[in-house]
């Protein structure tokens, strides 16, 4: 007996569920067809024996649904909250946090790999100097030694000590310097200095370009200051002592030395701009998001 009255109970919930998805239909359909309706009571008659004309208002209905449709996913997208993008999205992925933050990631990079070649380059200028120092002991050693000889052809009883000390100093030295120039030559210091200065200037110079053009496009304008111009004084002094090369290889000395002065200058500006440069990086991660 229960379970034949939960039966009849849920027959009838269903019953009156169905009812009411059926009024609803026909209300949408009475909607849709009432504007029909009326322009055909003032219509003549058609002769349509396949009832053809009937068909048209669910057709028309449709092409009236699919706007309104749109219209409600639009209102629906605009309903969202917009994402945290300093210009509103206009440059899409360009003003996220990731190309934001490409700029201080790869200068960070630069930074070591600044300190890297000019490592490498003290050492290369090292080893190119050790030949000349070598030179120079290998002269006095003749010397003393040419005394050594006189003092002997002339039945000295003895070599004079001092003599025979310096020359023993001047020994030790050449098979020290003959040693360290054997390791750095084996370091291939030229190919690694070249290689890491190439990748500064090809590198580093497009992301410091590529640093203002993203504030640009997060805020629509630049904000000159202390990192600004430093930025722009260290791509300066690596173009000047990239350009400076060719002379170098001719063996110029004075090309050596503005080449070294040019680096040591942009190191500097580089440290420098390493404060600035790490508040500006907050400042980008407090106000922009992922992506």
């Amino acid at each position: 007996l229960v379970q034949g009255r939960e039966l009849a109970h849920s027959s009838r919930r269903a019953a009156a569920h169905e009812s009411r998805h059926n009024m609803l239909l026909l209300t949408c359909f009475a909607v849709h067809l009432e504007p029909r309706l009326a322009t055909r009571a003032h219509a003549a008659p058609l002769f349509d024996p396949l009832g053809l004309e009937q068909v048209q208002p669910t057709a028309q209905a449709h092409h009236q649904l699919v706007p309104a449709g749109g219209a409600m996913v639009a209102a629906l997208a605009a309903a969202r909250p917009e994402a945290a993008l300093a210009k509103g999205g206009e440059y899409g992925i360009f003003e996220g946090r990731i190309v934001s933050l490409a700029h201080p990631a790869v200068m960070a990079m630069m930074y070591a790999a600044t300190a890297w070649a000019a490592f490498t380059g003290y050492q290369w200028r090292q080893l190119r100097e050790i030949g000349n120092q070598i030179t120079e002991l290998k002269d006095r050693k003749k010397k003393h030694e040419s005394q050594l000889k006189v003092l002997a052809d002339g039945e000295a009883e003895a070599a004079p000590p001092a003599l025979t000390a310096e020359l023993a100093s001047l020994t030790s030295q050449i098979d020290e310097l003959t040693t360290t120039r054997k390791e750095l030559a084996s370091s291939d210091l030229r190919a690694k200095h070249y290689q890491v200065g190439s990748v500064i200037l090809g590198l580093g110079t497009a992301f410091a370009i590529e640093g203002p053009v993203n504030t640009f496009l997060r805020a629509q304008k630049l904000f000159p200051g202390p990192h600004l111009y430093a930025g722009a004084g260290v791509v300066v002094c690596w173009a000047m002592a990239a350009s400076l090369v060719p002379l170098m290889s001719k063996g110029k000395d004075a090309a050596r030395t503005a080449h070294i002065a040019f680096n040591v200058l942009a190191l500097g500006l580089f440290t420098w701009q390493l404060p600035t440069g790490w508040d500006i990086t907050l400042k980008v991660i407090k106000f922009t998001k992922f992506p």
